[in-house]
């Protein structure tokens, strides 16, 4: 007998062989209608599959979270079924599930078009109809590639030689139509439902390679109801209506043309947003003890086998044979780089933890057919960081990391974050002991943000484990963008070491860190986040200065000089336009704020305040708005700092203020007011004699009638 344990801790004994079905007619006649799968020890598995030790199983019926995969696995050999029923000679490839959906690849002269979507989803309602059961069958090898060759399935006799000889070769057949599979699958096709929507064609090269068949793609999702799929329609709408292409183009950020595939060209705009982003990073790097440093983008291709980068990105890599006849490679990455810089001079542990940072461009080649917009180049800049330490110190740098990319993350914006922790794989480098401290360290820190996470069991590098920060933006899409990884093994295969309390040469932990991840792709997900509303200080043009009429053109200028000189960046439209169709235009292109001017507020000093996506119209003194908008301006960072000061500043000031029976003194280090003096002299000597006992300092004198004295007090010493 085994015994087969329950999620709630229950047990019971079967005969060996005893499947999934078995389980559940024996739990309870309504359980059995239910079941759709099993999940043994984890893993999802077919409901018949039979189980032959002891193991922890959990039935899975359609409503279970679990379940979701499988009906998107089942839609997607649905859909495979309906397109060769609708059009006979068509060749079927792969049909993975993927985030939210599936999508299957197919082979005919002619690609599938759009209008052709409704007519598949007709052909998979009538075939889920039929409710056809799963069945699988395990076949040889030879009658695979025979059975699939005589088919003219020329593609899946590709995938059946490629199959590893320690794995079966699976079949899974619904009704007549049959297909190579892993697996798993739900009881019958009727489980898949018609929570379904095909939603897109595209083209996809056969195993990614330029060279090979262009595939006709068709995407679909699947969910349990129609509720959450009428949300995810919804969502889709939504994000068709943030797409940073689009909103690129209407902001004039950037562009792509076919002489540089996956490589940006920025504008004016795009480019002060990109700077805005790198000076931010920049200080905030330098205020955490960050150095930053800049390494060559092009290399000797003999360092990137070193580190192990030719072997594993060599598909990825731009070669270069110039004529001395040594290969160089433009660099996918800035890890080896940052390590060089490192060796340039000898190290002692007293020198430890050692900070550095670059903005590193760096180009790995990806497929035409994946390139899209921002979120996927082949040039992009990463924000590098690499920190070398002691095996002692990595609990500490860690947490450091940690809060540095939670704290920019919530400037940004972004306060839904998930994190992920990877763990030590089969296959590693460095001792158990060696790991059991980075694996601590790394739970020490998720510990301290007290945020949910999940494990992604043994997903860890060989060289180290790693933690990954997802965000989630404003319609619910998980980007993720930053990581923390401990490595053990590239600064000692580049030869760095540092020289211990020991006198002996000691090779450091490396910490690779990276919050944006690509600053391109993170710049496309604050586009898409905020769609295209930025905050003030993100904003490329925040300030747009319209006339009514060309009459007070000189008074605009004058407006746009003012915001400009207090650092914003500002311009003007004084075209012969109506004033409501230069509002649409600028709130198109999401300015964030538009002042109009006229003759009024020439007269006035003042200026018509109106804000992106509202209608509500203020008029403001001039003075007041320019104080107001330098502040809002302010980048998080720099915004905290002033307030500090501030703070401080009017804690240590006193203040001689006149009210309507006299004078007051307040003494904002104590947070204390005097009685009313009679008289302005009684009250500033007040005043002078608390900055005397102070040891000097600034004291203001405020009338009624709104004039302003400073007033200085030095004591000699």
């Amino acid at each position: 007998m085994i015994t087969i344990t329950f999620p709630d801790g229950a047990s019971r004994q079967y005969e060996p062989g005893v499947s999934g079905a078995d389980i559940a007619a024996s739990i309870s006649k309504s359980l059995a209608k239910k079941a759709v799968a099993m999940a043994v020890d984890g893993s999802l598995c077919d409901l018949a599959d039979p189980i032959g030790t002891d193991a922890e199983v959990k039935i899975v019926t359609r409503t279970d979270p679990e379940a979701l995969e499988l009906i998107r696995h089942d839609a997607a050999h649905v859909m495979a079924e309906a397109v060769q029923a609708l059009w006979p000679g068509t060749q079927v490839t792969i049909g993975p599930v993927i985030r939210d959906g599936f999508y299957y690849d197919f082979y005919r002269e002619t690609p599938f078009t759009t209008e052709e979507l409704g007519e598949i989803e007709a052909k998979m309602r009538e075939i889920i109809a039929l409710n056809r059961p799963f069945t699988k069958e395990v076949w040889s090898r030879d009658k695979a590639r025979d059975t699939f060759a005589e088919m003219g399935e020329g593609f899946k006799v590709e995938l059946v030689d490629a199959i590893p000889e320690d794995q079966d070769v699976k079949i899974y057949h619904q009704g007549d139509w049959f297909d190579l599979c892993r697996g798993p699958h739900m009881v019958s096709t009727g489980n898949v439902g018609d929570a379904f929507k095909l939603t897109k064609v595209a083209g996809a090269y056969w195993r990614g390679d330029s060279n090979r068949e262009m595939l006709s793609r068709i995407y679909g999702t699947a969910w349990a109801d129609k509720k959450d799929l009428a949300a995810y329609l919804t969502m889709l709408e939504e994000a068709e209506r943030r797409d940073h292409r689009r909103l690129g183009r209407e902001m004039s950020l950037f562009h792509f043309q076919e002489e540089a595939p996956g490589a940006v060209f920025w504008h004016q705009n795009g480019w002060r947003m990109f700077q805005t982003m790198i000076s931010y990073m920049r200080r905030r790097q330098e205020a955490a003890g960050y150095e930053e440093i800049n390494t060559p983008e092009l290399m000797d291709l003999e360092l990137w086998k070193k580190s192990g980068h030719a072997e594993k990105f060599a598909e990825a890599m731009y070669l270069s044979e110039p004529k001395d006849e040594r290969t160089f490679a433009i660099k996918p990455m800035n890890c080896p780089g940052h390590v060089q810089v490192f060796k340039n001079g000898l190290k002692s542990y007293r020198d430890l933890p050692e900070k550095v940072a670059e903005f590193g461009k760096v180009h790995r080649y990806e497929p035409s057919g994946a390139l899209h917009g921002l979120m996927r180049v082949r040039a992009f800049t990463q924000d590098d960081a690499h920190i070398f330490c002691t095996e002692d110190q990595i609990t500490e740098e860690c947490l450091k990391v940690n809060d540095l990319i939670l704290s920019i993350y919530k400037d940004f914006g972004f306060d839904d974050i998930i994190i992920k922790f990877s763990d030590r794989p089969e296959k590693r480098v460095g001792t158990d002991e060696v790991w059991d401290r980075a694996e601590t360290s790394l739970r020490t820190v998720l510990e301290a943000t007290g945020r949910d996470w999940s494990l992604n069991k043994g997903e860890g590098a060989f060289y180290g484990p790693k933690l990954e920060y997802t965000l989630r933006d404003a319609i619910g899409r998980e980007w993720q963008c930053g990581t923390l990884q401990v490595d053990f093994n590239m600064p000692g295969r580049l030869g760095a070491f540092y020289i211990g309390p020991d006198g002996e040469k000691h090779v450091p932990v490396m910490l690779h860190r990276a919050l944006f991840g690509s600053l391109e792709r993170f710049l496309g997900i604050l586009i898409e986040n905020y769609a295209g509303h930025l905050p003030l200080w993100l904003s490329p043009l925040q300030v747009i200065v319209c006339t009514i009429v060309s009459d007070y053109d000189d008074y605009a200028v004058e407006v746009a000089a003012t915001l400009r000189a207090a650092g914003l960046h500002v311009d003007t439209d004084l075209r012969n336009e109506k004033i409501n169709y230069k509002v649409r235009e600028h709130s198109a292109a999401k300015v964030p704020v538009i002042l109009v001017v006229g003759g009024r507020e020439a007269a006035e000093r003042t200026v018509n305040m109106r804000r992106l996506g509202s209608r509500d119209q203020t008029t403001l003194p001039l003075d007041k708005v320019v104080a107001d908008l330098v502040l809002e301006a302010m980048a998080p960072d720099l915004k905290r700092t002033y307030e500090s000061e501030a703070a401080k500043s009017s804690a240590e000031r006193i203040d001689v203020v006149e009210v309507f029976e006299g004078f007051v003194v307040n003494d904002g280090a104590n947070g204390l007011s005097s009685d009313v003096f009679e008289t302005r002299e009684e009250a500033v000597e007040t005043a002078r004699r608390i900055l005397m006992e102070r040891g000097g300092g600034v004291a203001t004198v405020s009338t009624l009638a709104g004039e302003t004295e400073r007033m200085s007090v030095a004591v000699e010493g």
